[in-house]
């Protein structure tokens, strides 16, 4: 849903770029897409008309911008946008908190603590690489 704030899109008009390079995007032929004339990016317009997201393979997710009538304004993306901080209590802070509790109820018990740390690990290296494709 867009904001009050935002416009839809004309695919017949030029925008500036909204990745700050100076650019400007303008429509491609034939398509509901826009071409930056600078950084070489491609942009899509969404479904909505109110939001296009640039087309690259070397990010995970993609950028989303919303048009005021002046400028872009990223789109909101939901947990995309907080993966950083869930994925470092995923990796520090839950096995931080793990080794703690059972080394003082198992002081003898290494083993114990280290193997599900070292699982979970693995488990989110093969994650967030399935999630970079």
């Amino acid at each position: 849903m867009p904001s009050p704030k935002s416009q839809k899109i004309d695919l017949n008009t030029d925008y500036p770029c909204p990745c700050g390079r100076k650019g400007r995007l303008v429509p491609i032929v034939l398509t509901e897409a826009f071409g930056c004339n600078r950084c070489q990016q491609i942009f899509v317009v969404e479904k909505s008309e109110y939001v296009i997201e640039q087309l690259s393979s070397t990010y995970p997710y993609k950028k989303a911008w919303v048009w005021t009538g002046t400028r872009w304004h990223r789109a909101q993306t939901g947990l995309k946008e907080h993966y950083l901080p869930i994925a470092f209590l995923f990796l520090i802070v839950l096995p931080g908190i793990w080794l703690v509790c059972v080394l003082n109820f198992f002081p003898d018990k290494l083993f114990l603590a280290i193997v599900p740390v070292v699982l979970l690990e693995l488990l989110a290296l093969i994650q967030w690489l399935a999630y970079r494709r």
